[in-house]
């Protein structure tokens, strides 16, 4: 259900401030809609897939312009199927949110190549790493997001993840095969395995270090690389 505002709008800028309306279901209509016409718009097009950092990718399905409170509002429509969720997003406020097209091949193939690289792990309490990681998966950046797949990966033959890691790994595993799907025409099972191949080509990382990485608080620590021997 769309969210409704809770105060009053005085002007046309305090309207756009407003970034974005989400609801899990197509909303309902607060005021007359007029459908605009197919076309770049901002440097989108209709039907074209994007990425929202918060949510991942999504796809333009329309251009809506909605009177909201007195004022005209042009809005984006981006539907996220698999969340079963609707993004209205000001037209305006592109660029603030960091609403932005699909990474380009060599981009996904900087980001792949990541996979096969050392983990780089702070030596920081888990809490602190884990707003990072989180920080990191919401910045939208496809090779940032796969820092955080390597970083959080574990073979058959290491210990487990702890239900916190496992989360923020799925998280990052999901939003990155998202956007390789997308931009290799791929669907999301050929993403996974692609990703998984790229993440058993790189080294092992060792149960001491992990054990020291996790137990150590240093706030000034600086990243150190992490062999994953078995």
């Amino acid at each position: 259900m769309a969210k409704k505002s809770e105060h009053p709008v005085t002007t046309a800028s305090a309207v756009a401030e407003k970034t974005s309306i989400e609801t899990k279901a197509a909303p309902k209509a607060a005021a007359p809609v007029k459908a605009k016409p197919a076309g770049t718009k901002h440097g989108f097009k209709l039907n074209e897939f994007i990425v929202y950092p918060a949510h991942g990718v999504g796809q333009i399905i329309g251009v809506e312009t909605q009177e909201v409170a007195g004022f005209s509002l042009e809005l984006f429509v981006v539907s996220f199927i698999k969340d079963k969720m609707i993004l209205k997003v000001p037209t305006s406020k592109v660029a603030n949110v960091g609403m932005r097209k699909l990474a380009e091949g060599n981009v996904v193939d900087k980001a792949l190549s990541t996979l096969s690289g050392r983990a780089r792990i702070k030596r920081t309490m888990w809490s602190r790493r884990a707003q990072e990681y989180e920080a990191k998966i919401n910045s939208g950046d496809l090779v940032t997001i796969a820092e955080v797949v390597r970083d959080l990966y574990r073979s058959d033959t290491q210990p487990e993840q702890s239900y916190s890691e496992r989360q923020l790994y799925e998280a990052a595993l999901d939003r990155m095969a998202r956007e390789v799907a997308a931009v290799r025409k791929l669907i999301d099972s050929e993403a996974l395995k692609l990703i998984e191949s790229f993440l058993q080509k790189g080294p092992r990382r060792g149960q001491k270090a992990e054990a020291d990485a996790a137990d150590v608080d240093e706030p000034e620590a600086e990243e150190e690389d992490v062999d994953r021997a078995a």
